[in-house]
């Protein structure tokens, strides 16, 4: 304890008395809390700190984090709750209440009481269904640096309209507010309800889905602090003039507008958006995904020096990628997937530090010989369904952060090459549906297959103050409920947009991988090739291989036994070659394996019976010949002729 004080810190061993019994009462008063199951009362205080939701300060042992989201069963009735429960907390700094069901506050026991926790920086208030009313008692929060508004509101049967006392210009301190997905709500309501003008800190606002028209026929005024700004999804009728209106942000560096249906030539969107903000030379970050955007990719997007994040993907762009597109030598996420893009990829690619980069789904063709020599930044590299030719360079060895690589579905020949086995780091390798032929690189065996957290979210800053605030709200939150709409949305690294995704056939089925799953994903694909010779037994080691693919190639030789060591393995296809032998017995070990076939090979011997192979079907071994016995046709066979093998 001496020692702890001595360095500054107080290390908490449990909580304070009063504010445990504080968290049960507050438990007891949640109906049907399903997540707070470790909120027991045991004989002593030690733990309270380690209660799911809970998190308290490392240097004053005091709850500053209480997640509270989606506590309540949602078939129960509308929830009204006493705001006072909270006042115990007093160093409180985040508090989640979202997607609760919750509709208002016991009379007298609400904001005003929320009031009085002066630490209070960040309220989740998402997935609820408030009245606007509690707009103007939100204003006495004036501590707020975070709000997510989130889904609160349906004005879609009613008019709107605001009122003086509708506001929240009492949020002196405001950074981030998320007002998204409130239906039949107009944009420039909002904007007279959010009162801007008064809103001096704001950096970070979300009014993305179901709001409607972006209508200029208010006088915007000009924000200078707003640097982040979400309008994917909006409802709206005039493109031109909803881009217009940008120029009351003048000075925005993150800029969304995915989903938002623009039928219009790329050229005429980048004109009107660098024409809107008075600095577009400090954009970081322009998403314009999912749109129905036209044409060439301008040269001047080369002028946009200073962007991190290019993402045009699902769009119908055409012709090439303009060379100038290499003037953003600092971005770390390119990804013009899934459009029409032709020609080859100019060979100043390689001298650009981006960690991802994501080309898949075009019509680029040529040879890769040049493009991405040199690119040892790269963590991500999608080149699937596109129309390259040549083979794979030995060059790709220098990619040493490589993780993915995706080439699958092109023309690439040759061998693969031995230098793809120095890149230690990689984990997700498809290289299907080409042309290569020759031998499994033994040394595939020599990858490392690492969860890197590098995988699913690029490694930058995107230039606000919210970013490590926010983190830190969420450190307790699991990314598997990342689909919720909650205070998590509201970072300026919102996950649920930067995270990259990587597409990967297993099961039988491409599946998108994201998040923390992407990270700890891992597979070989090498299906649909002209390989031959023996699998390589050394591929046995790896043990935390996921999926592995070497179906509809020319393989020979057995099945090697060392597969029964690849623990994780979830899915196993070796189908359309010309293995002989046995099953391995050692496989019924792989207790993960969801998904198995060897159908047409040579192979003979029982088909095992154990465990999950008992639910495999038929179309897994079926094959020429069909020689593969099941335990059950052999007992069968065994009783009906008395052979005296079977003893």
């Amino acid at each position: 304890m001496v020692l702890s004080f001595l360095n500054g810190k107080w290390y908490c061993l449990g909580c304070f008395e009063e504010e445990r019994i504080a968290l049960l009462y507050l438990k007891e008063n949640i109906p049907i809390g399903i997540l707070l199951h470790s909120w027991v009362d045991y004989e002593t205080k030690a733990g309270c700190c380690h209660w799911q939701g809970v998190q308290c300060s490392n240097t004053t042992g005091r709850v500053i984090q209480l997640d509270l989201y989606n506590t309540r069963y949602m078939v129960l009735e509308d929830w009204y709750f006493n705001a006072s429960l909270f006042l115990p907390f007093q160093e409180l700094r985040n508090l989640s209440l979202g997607l609760n069901h919750l509709v208002g506050w016991i009379e007298n026991e609400g904001f005003d009481k929320l009031s009085k926790l002066k630490n209070l920086e960040a309220l989740d208030l998402s997935g609820n269904s408030f009245d606007r009313n509690i707009l103007s008692s939100l204003s006495q929060l004036s501590s707020l640096k975070h709000l997510n508004l989130h889904g609160i509101f349906d004005f879609s049967s009613r008019v709107f309209e605001t009122s003086g006392h509708e506001r929240l210009s009492g949020l002196k301190k405001l950074q981030v507010l998320g007002f998204s997905f409130n239906r039949g709500i107009n944009v420039s309501d909002v904007l007279s309800i959010l009162e801007l003008y008064a809103l001096n800190d704001l950096v970070e606002l979300d009014l993305s889905n179901e709001i409607e028209n972006f209508n200029t026929s208010k006088d915007i005024k000009t924000m200078h602090s707003l640097q982040v700004l979400y309008l994917d999804g909006i409802i709206v009728s005039n493109i031109s003039n909803m881009l217009q209106s940008l120029r009351a942000f003048p000075y925005l560096k993150n800029l969304y507008l995915q989903y938002n249906n623009m039928k219009r030539p790329i050229a005429t969107i980048y004109g009107t958006i660098s024409n809107s903000l008075s600095s577009i030379f400090t954009l970081v970050v322009l998403d314009i995904s999912n749109n129905r955007l036209s044409g060439k990719i301008p040269p001047s997007v080369g002028n946009m020096t200073r962007l991190y994040v290019v993402a045009m993907s699902n769009n119908h762009l055409e012709g090439p990628i303009p060379v100038e597109i290499c003037k953003l030598d600092s971005f770390v996420r390119l990804d013009l997937s899934k459009n029409n893009l032709s020609g080859s990829v100019a060979s100043c690619f390689n001298k650009l530090k981006s960690s991802h980069a994501c080309l898949n789904n075009n019509r680029l063709e040529g040879q890769l010989t040049h493009a991405f020599y040199n690119y040892s930044s790269l963590v991500t590299l999608d080149l699937r369904e596109n129309q390259f030719i040549g083979s794979i360079p030995q060059s790709i060895g220098n990619l040493s952060s490589l993780s993915i690589i995706l080439l699958g579905v092109n023309h690439f020949k040759g061998t693969i090459p031995d230098q793809l086995c120095q890149m230690k780091r990689l984990s997700m390798i498809d290289l299907s549906y080409n042309g290569l032929y020759g031998h499994i690189p033994y040394c595939l065996s020599n990858i490392t297959l690492e969860v890197r957290e590098e995988k699913s979210m690029p490694d930058f800053e995107l230039g606000t103050s919210s970013k490590l605030n926010f983190l830190s709200y969420i450190d307790n939150v699991k990314l598997e409920r990342a689909s919720r709409v909650s205070l998590q949305e509201m970072s300026s690294l919102r996950s649920i947009d930067f995270e990259i995704t990587a597409a990967f056939t297993t099961k039988r089925n491409l599946y998108y991988y994201k998040g923390s799953i992407l990270d700890h994903m891992s597979g070989i694909d090498l299906s649909s090739n002209k390989l031959y010779g023996e699998i390589p037994s050394c591929l046995g080691k790896l043990s935390e291989l996921h999926a592995l693919n070497l179906s509809h190639n020319n393989l020979i030789g057995t099945i090697p036994a060392t597969f029964s060591n690849l623990s994780q393995l979830e899915s196993l296809d070796l189908s359309y070659n010309n293995l002989s032998g046995k099953i391995p017995t050692g496989l019924v070990e792989l207790k993960s394996l969801a998904v198995f076939t060897v159908a047409h090979n040579n192979l003979t011997g029982i088909i095992p019976q154990k465990d999950q192979f008992g639910t495999f079907d038929k179309d897994s071994y079926e094959g020429k010949p069909l020689s593969l016995w099941s335990s059950i046709t052999r007992r069968l066979y065994c009783i009906k002729t008395s052979a005296t093998t079977c003893l």
